[in-house]
């Protein structure tokens, strides 16, 4: 079965105007009344009952590898001897998607059964989308935590700007619930056993502890071949930035097109940082902030004679 919603709020990359909460209400009983009318289901009044009697923390997963992707189940699977599990993600792969919510179509929810051997529910939509629509339509409740990930490959430096991991993270932040975004430095063959531990361990630390206002963390784990990465450093993100370029192509039908291409100039890495601890074999934990602002230039700025 299949749900339609609205959430009416612009935005740009980790700047959204909020909902308040009875706004939120108000909405989703004027849309009910709508649906009721027209013979179809309310979106707001399918609460999921996922919270275990005997697991008294609810968790929130999400992605943007999509809702069957291996990392997410693995995760899945690890989590549930601790707590209790929802997973609302993309129903397809929306990587380096960035903040983008869905303003122009109607949100399709679907329940899917997935490989980690519970019920999960799949979006039609971005990351960012995944996150509202389960806080404020599905799961009845505020979870105690989200986790978006694990992602397949790392999300470091200038990354975070375009990851739809990371953003997941940061939309849950924006509505108030701790967070953190975890990936795996790996492409092929990978394996998440060791990302997804130290996950679980993260989960309860975070529980434990008061997160400042405004802050995400983002966690890359080194695929180490089987070996247990070296130990956890909490480091800034890496300066280093892409050299991009794009290949220029022609398609069968004579028509040009053209494919991003680039590496990542590791080189430029000469402090500590995200690429380096991953690179010497370390978990990189960055603490992240939803606040863009940049205080160090606020008095700069101001001393342009902005007024004259």
């Amino acid at each position: 079965m299949y749900f339609n919603t609205y959430i009416p709020c612009p935005a740009t990359f980790f700047m959204i105007n909020l909902i308040f909460t009875g706004a939120v209400a108000q909405m989703g009983e004027r849309q009910n009344r709508t649906l009721e009318a027209a013979g179809s289901t309310p979106v707001c009044s399918i609460p999921i009952t996922l919270r275990c009697e005997m697991k008294e923390k609810l968790v929130l997963i999400s992605n943007d590898d999509g809702i069957f992707a291996e990392g997410l189940n693995v995760l899945c699977r690890e989590l549930l001897s601790l707590f209790s599990v929802a997973v609302v993600a993309p129903e397809v792969e929306r990587s380096s998607i960035g903040h983008a919510i869905t303003l122009n179509m109607p949100l399709k929810v679907k329940e899917v059964n997935l490989p980690a051997g519970i019920k999960g529910y799949s979006v039609n939509g971005m990351p960012a989308d995944c996150i509202k629509i389960a806080v404020y339509c599905l799961l009845g409740e505020k979870p105690d935590l989200v986790i978006s990930g694990i992602n397949l490959g790392s999300n470091l430096g200038i990354d975070v700007l375009y990851s739809g991991t990371v953003s997941a993270a940061a939309e849950a932040v924006i509505l108030g619930i701790p967070a953190f975004a975890i990936s795996l430095d790996c492409l092929e063959n990978p394996d998440f056993s060791f990302a997804a531990d130290f996950a679980k361990k993260l989960a309860s630390l975070m529980l434990k502890n008061k997160i400042p206002e405004n802050t995400l963390l983002n966690v890359n784990v080194p695929s180490t071949h089987g070996e247990k990465p070296r130990g956890v450093k909490v480091v800034p993100l890496s300066r280093a930035r892409y050299r991009e370029r794009y290949e220029k192509r022609i398609n069968p039908g004579k028509k040009v097109y053209y494919w991003l291409t680039g590496e990542f100039m590791e080189e430029m890495d000469t402090a500590e940082s995200d690429t380096r601890a991953l690179r010497e074999g370390y978990i990189a934990l960055t603490p992240l902030s939803i606040d863009l602002t940049d205080y160090r230039c606020i008095n700069y700025f101001s001393g342009w004679n902005l007024n004259e």
